[in-house]
Order: C-alpha cells, then sequence, then structure tokens
C-alpha cells in the first residue's frame, strides 16, 4: 500500500514537473497578467485580499490563454505578449481614470475622447510614476521568451504538444473554475453586473477582467442595445410614473411663481467646490463674489452635482431635464439624438428665446448637436469669440473675463429685442489641471492675486528674540494652484457681476448659479492641507489634536457645490432671500426652477426642494445617495452618519431605522433604472402619453 502511494505520489510529481516544463509560455502569462489584476485593484479599490475577483481573473486569463494552443508554440508567443500588452494598458488607464474619477474607466469614454478635447489634459495630469509599474511585465515576459527562445523549448514543445487536447483540458479549467466564483451570486450581484451603473462594486465581486469585457459589449453596443427589452422598459416606466402622478403632488408654497415671467441665464462656474465659499487666505476672501451673491439671493450650502464619466456634460443634462446621466457612456455623445423635456423647451412653450454660450470648441462633449437637442435656439462657442492665443490664454481657452465681456453686447440685444430669454453661460478658466505654468502673472494681476504663504511666529534659539518665518507650504500643490485659479474665476464672475449692477437693463432677470462638478483633487491634497504643521513641516498624526480625519466619506461630501439663485431686482430679491441646508441635488435644479417660473416638470425624478424639504434623497449614478441623515456607499454598503447642517460626523444625534437604508437602496435603484430606460429607448417621447392615471380608488 505504501509503495502504491509512492509510486502515485511519482507519478502525479512528474506529470507536474513534465506540465510546467512544456507550459511555461502559458503559466508566465497567467502569472504576470495576474499579478497585474492584483495590482490595480491594490492602488484603486484595495481589496487586494478578496478571493472573488482573484479567482474570477484567475479563471479568465486561464480561458483567454488557452486559445494559445491553437497557435504553433513558436509563434504563442505573440498570441500572448499581444493580450499582455492589452491588460497592461487596460490597467494603466484605470489606474490613472480611477484618480480623476473614483471609478472605472469605461470604453464608451475612450471612444469619445475626440469628442471631449483639451479635456484629455486633465487624465495626463493625473498620471503618476506608479501607474507605469504594469510596463515591468511585458518586458519581463519578453525576457523569459528570449531565454526559452535560446534553449531548446519552442523545438521540443513542437513535437509533443497536442494542442487539441491541451486547449480542451485548459479551457475546460477556467471554466470550473470561473463557475467556482459565479455559482454564489446574488441577484444583486447579476443586476449591477448587467446594468454596469456601479462599476467599482463589479471590480470588487467580479474583477477587472470581466468588468472591462462587460464594459466592452455594453458600450459597442448601446444601439442595438435599444432594440431590445423595449417592452419590459416601458412597462417599469408607465409603472413608475403613474404612482409618482398619483403620490406625489405638488402644493403650492411660499416660492411658488415667484419668478414667473423672468429672463433666467445660468452661469456654469466651471469645478467650484462649495468649501470655498467664505474661505479665507491671509485674510483674502478665495470666492469675494459669491460669497456676496450667496448673501443677497437664495443659497443652497448642501447642493450635490450627480455626474458619471461625462462631468460638466452630465451637469447639464441632469439640470436641463431632471434625468441621471446614462449608466454607460455619455448622453451628450451616445444619446443626443433623444427627444428630451428641458427646461429650454418648456420655457420657449412660453414664448423664451433661448441659447447657449461658451468659448470652447462646439464638438467639446458633442455640445453642437445636444444643446440643439436639449431645446437651444442659438449657440456662441469658440468661433463667435475673438481673442489672442498668446495673450488672452488662461488654461483651456480664452480667459473668462473675456467672455463674459464679450457676451455683454449679446445679452443688451436679447434685452431689447425679446420679450423672454433663456440663457447658459459656461465658465472654462477653471477648468483641470490648475497648472501654475498655465498662469500669465499679467492678466492675473489685472484682478489680484491670492497669496498663499503662511506665517508663525518663533523664538530664535540663538538670540531669544521673535521672528516672523513663512512657509508656501501650497506653492507648486494641486490644491494651491486650485485656489488660485478658482480666485480668478471668482473674481472674473465678479466684473461681470459688476456690470449686470451698473446697467440700465437685467431688471427683470435671475441668475442661477451652480458649480457643474468638483475640482478632481486627490483626496492626499486634501489630507496634506488640514493636516499640515506650518512650524514642523510635517503632517499631523492620528491621535494628535489637531489631526483632521479626512476619510473617504468626507472627500465624497466634500464634492458639494454652490447653487445660488440671485437678482438685482430688489423686491424679487427680499422675496427669494435664504440660506437652504437641505440636500439638494443637480437634478432637483428643473422641479425647484419649476415651481417658481411656473413650467412643467412632470417627468422631472427631482423635487422641489421646497415641496420635500428635509426628507430629500439625492442619489448619484453608481448607487451612492445622500439624505439629511446619512451619506451611503454603494460598493461597501457602508454609511456614515452626517449632521443635519454642516456635514459634520455626528454619530450619536441621529437615529438610524433597520429599514431605512434598505428603502433608500430601493428608491435610487428604482429612479437610476428608470432614468436609464428614458435615454436608451427614448420613452418620454414614445409613451408618455400612454401612461395610466390612478384614480383615488387605486383603477386605473
Amino acid at each position: 500500500m505504501k509503495r502504491k502511494i509512492i509510486n502515485i505520489f511519482k507519478k502525479t510529481r512528474k506529470k507536474i514537473s513534465k506540465y510546467l516544463s512544456t507550459n511555461r509560455l502559458f503559466l508566465t502569462f497567467v502569472l504576470f497578467s495576474l499579478i497585474e489584476t492584483i495590482v490595480i485593484r491594490n492602488y484603486t479599490i484595495r481589496n487586494v485580499f478578496d478571493y472573488k475577483p482573484l479567482i474570477c481573473d484567475f479563471a479568465l486569463l486561464i480561458i483567454i490563454g488557452a486559445f494559445g494552443y491553437f497557435i504553433k508554440p513558436k509563434k504563442q508567443f505573440n498570441y500572448y505578449f499581444i493580450w499582455l500588452l492589452i491588460i497592461t494598458l487596460m490597467c494603466i488607464i484605470n489606474s490613472v481614470y480611477y484618480v480623476f474619477y473614483t471609478s472605472f474607466a469605461s470604453f464608451s469614454l475612450i471612444a469619445e475622447l475626440g469628442l471631449v478635447g483639451e479635456v484629455g489634459d486633465s487624465v495626463v495630469e493625473k498620471f503618476r510614476v506608479i501607474d507605469f509599474i504594469y510596463i515591468i511585465f511585458p518586458v519581463l515576459f519578453y525576457l523569459v521568451h528570449t531565454k526559452l527562445k535560446r534553449g531548446s523549448y519552442y523545438h521540443f514543445v513542437t513535437k509533443i504538444e497536442k494542442s487539441k487536447k491541451m486547449f480542451v483540458s485548459t479551457i475546460l479549467a477556467g471554466i470550473i473554475i470561473l463557475a467556482f466564483t459565479l455559482v454564489n451570486i446574488t441577484g444583486t450581484d447579476a443586476s449591477r453586473l448587467v446594468k454596469q451603473w456601479n462599476r467599482e462594486y463589479i471590480v470588487q465581486r467580479f474583477g477587472i477582467i470581466l468588468y472591462q469585457g462587460n464594459d466592452l459589449i455594453q458600450s459597442l453596443t448601446p444601439k442595438i442595445n435599444s432594440l431590445f427589452g423595449y417592452d419590459e422598459a416601458a412597462k417599469e416606466f408607465k409603472d413608475f410614473y403613474s404612482k409618482k402622478f398619483s403620490e406625489e403632488q405638488h402644493k403650492d408654497n411660499k416660492y411658488t411663481g415667484v419668478l414667473e415671467g423672468m429672463n433666467i441665464v445660468f452661469i456654469h462656474m466651471e469645478s467650484i467646490q462649495n468649501f470655498l465659499v467664505n474661505m479665507q487666505v491671509n485674510g483674502v476672501e478665495v470666492t469675494p463674489t459669491i460669497n456676496k451673491l450667496s448673501k443677497e439671493g437664495m443659497y443652497f450650502s448642501n447642493f450635490f452635482p450627480q455626474i458619471s464619466i461625462g462631468t460638466s456634460s452630465d451637469t447639464e443634462f441632469t439640470l436641463n431635464t431632471s434625468l441621471m446621466p446614462a449608466s454607460s457612456g455619455t448622453v451628450f455623445v451616445q444619446y443626443y439624438d433623444r427627444d428630451y423635456v428641458s427646461i429650454p423647451k418648456l420655457l420657449k412653450e412660453k414664448g423664451y428665446y433661448t441659447f447657449s454660450a461658451h468659448a470652447n470648441g462646439s464638438s467639446m462633449w458633442n455640445r453642437n448637436n445636444m444643446h440643439p437637442s436639449l431645446g437651444y435656439d442659438d449657440m456662441y462657442f469658440q468661433d463667435f469669440f475673438v481673442y489672442d492665443e498668446k495673450t488672452d490664454r488662461l488654461g483651456l481657452g480664452m480667459k473668462d473675463t473675456m467672455f463674459f465681456e464679450q457676451m455683454q453686447p449679446v445679452l443688451e440685444e436679447l434685452e431689447k429685442n425679446n420679450t423672454s430669454y433663456m440663457g447658459t453661460l459656461i465658465q472654462l478658466s477653471n477648468h483641470s489641471p490648475f497648472s501654475a505654468t498655465d498662469w500669465n502673472p499679467q492678466l492675473y494681476d489685472e484682478l489680484g492675486s491670492l497669496d498663499l504663504t503662511n506665517t508663525y511666529t518663533t523664538i530664535d534659539e540663538e538670540t531669544g528674540e521673535e521672528v516672523q518665518i513663512t512657509d508656501d507650504y501650497l506653492k507648486g500643490t494641486k490644491l494651491g494652484n486650485y485656489l488660485i485659479s478658482a480666485h480668478y474665476a471668482d473674481l472674473a464672475l465678479g466684473t461681470f457681476i459688476d456690470y449686470v449692477n451698473n446697467s440700465e437693463y437685467y431688471d427683470n432677470t435671475v441668475f442661477v448659479l451652480y458649480g457643474d462638478h468638483d475640482a478632481k483633487l486627490d483626496k492626499a491634497e486634501y489630507q496634506y492641507y488640514f493636516n499640515y504643521n506650518i512650524e514642523t513641516g510635517e503632517l499631523y498624526e492620528e491621535g494628535d489634536p489637531e489631526y483632521v480625519n479626512y476619510d473617504n466619506f468626507a472627500n465624497e461630501i466634500n464634492r458639494k457645490t454652490p447653487l445660488i439663485i440671485w437678482t438685482k431686482n430688489k423686491n424679487v430679491a427680499k422675496k427669494i432671500k435664504r440660506v437652504n441646508d437641505n440636500v439638494m441635488g443637480m437634478y432637483d435644479v428643473m422641479p425647484t426652477l419649476g415651481n417658481m417660473m411656473n413650467f412643467d416638470y412632470k417627468y422631472a425624478l427631482g423635487h422641489d426642494i421646497y415641496d420635500i424639504g428635509e426628507n430629500n434623497v439625492v442619489i448619484f449614478p453608481n448607487g451612492n445617495f445622500v439624505t439629511n441623515k446619512v451619506y451611503y456607499n454603494n460598493s461597501s454598503g457602508n454609511y456614515m452618519i452626517i449632521g443635519n447642517d454642516s456635514g459634520d460626523v455626528s454619530t450619536n444625534s441621529v437615529v438610524i431605522e433597520e429599514d431605512y437604508i434598505t428603502n433608500l437602496k430601493n428608491y435610487a435603484e428604482e429612479r437610476l433604472i428608470v432614468s436609464n430606460d428614458i435615454i436608451i429607448h427614448d420613452l418620454i417621447a414614445k409613451e408618455g402619453n400612454n401612461i395610466p392615471i390612478i384614480e383615488e380608488s387605486g383603477e386605473s
């Protein structure tokens, strides 16, 4: 018996040894590729030791590698090397992309790079040396191949390899391993994989390779997808709005009709975050204009953009339609040809002339096609403006002061020739990457400067006298450059507001100013800012009384931007002046203004904030949501209790009931699904008139 066991052991060891010696290229490919998938998860979601994505990636790599056995051994290197390069490139792109978006890259966005113009500079600016660690593996793989080539490996394997048998056994092994990790998936897992709107969760559960493959399929077939699932989507759409129309009855409130008949101009404040409001550096306000307007108008201090990969374009879409961004790709590029119900269209029905203006190329985010689709009559893009590339450019284009200056005569003509008008002015100067080298000191000094140095008093050890030391610790940092950039953008806005106040026009015009999204700065930038000890030049550590715990939740809440409704009309200004601290999302703008201006907004997914008040829920494209009580992270399933007004952590002041999170998760998912179905299948146009009205008896 003992001898049999020994023989079995010897035979097994011999087979393993033979397999290892005759499949070196395949095994090296799988090993190097698997290490890359582990590294990308380590530098993004940090779940290195989670076996589920590891096994899933491993199984898929075996399946991919199995097809190499159809190729003669001498040429197998080319097949495996190409796949390793693809995986390497995938990891590099996702590593950089995750820093920028805290999400994973989509093929649909890569396909749209020609339409997002200079935004690519912002992504390139995020490159880190560590992002290119993956290049090591193709180099090592090539060295392994060179060594095998010099020996007799390929010649030997050619003689003994049974390609069909190896393919069948290898792919079967991959399928069995894949089945092992997929056998216990929940309905939620499957739903998220199909819908693709929570990318981070998919990578956490299924690994980077399955995520990217699934994304490729969905990105390549957006038009085909619209042909499938229509009946089910239409039914869900009609059921949702039938219930919504019967349960969410709008009642007039204090602000109903307060802006009716007024002209309205939206000012799209690029990358302006709410933490800048009332912030001072060395006694100088970073955003003096916004500070002033927030005190004179209606200021929403807990306002959240709801963007996906479309950033600024997602904000424009959600603000104008009260729908969420698309789960795959961007609405502005892939779904611009739908018939959306939007603010410009609804105001045109009331006799308004509509326009948009942006000093960038018309193809940026496909605005030349999407803006007409939203209902803008005329558009003023880069070709309309006159400026010198050398002396008048800041960052991505013409400086904001000139943009506002050249729009003044346009607005005056509108005031003279139109009974009512609506427009959108999009700022540009505060666009990332906020590089200090892009700043022309002469241009910047036209409006003022921002001194970021920090001065403190200490005792000279030799003389015993007090001395002042200046520390320019923010110089050259991304956050420091952002503060300088935002300060300029605010002062440029101030020149326009001064013009409005001094003009004979605009007494019947209201301005709605909003930050379109956060600055996309690394969490480490804020941690450095909050925890820098100017006296030691080091960072405060956890446990120190001065230490600020700027964690992931704090970073998410810090993405808030300001929203202000302002007018120079003193009578109207008195009626709307207030601060609203309730959480509010970009999709709440349309219904809130709809109540104030008396236009229809029945398909809005958001709410008039004065209808819903403290019960409002702001959902995000990845399934996260925030209320006055909690911020919930859909990927981890964790949440943070927050204070009602300030957003500070306050774990003892709010009690969360057991079903509170569950109900809100269902609330968020239902709206994400309905919104995406509307976009893909053009349901408002096709099914809007077929929504059954539920009577009080419950019959339709």
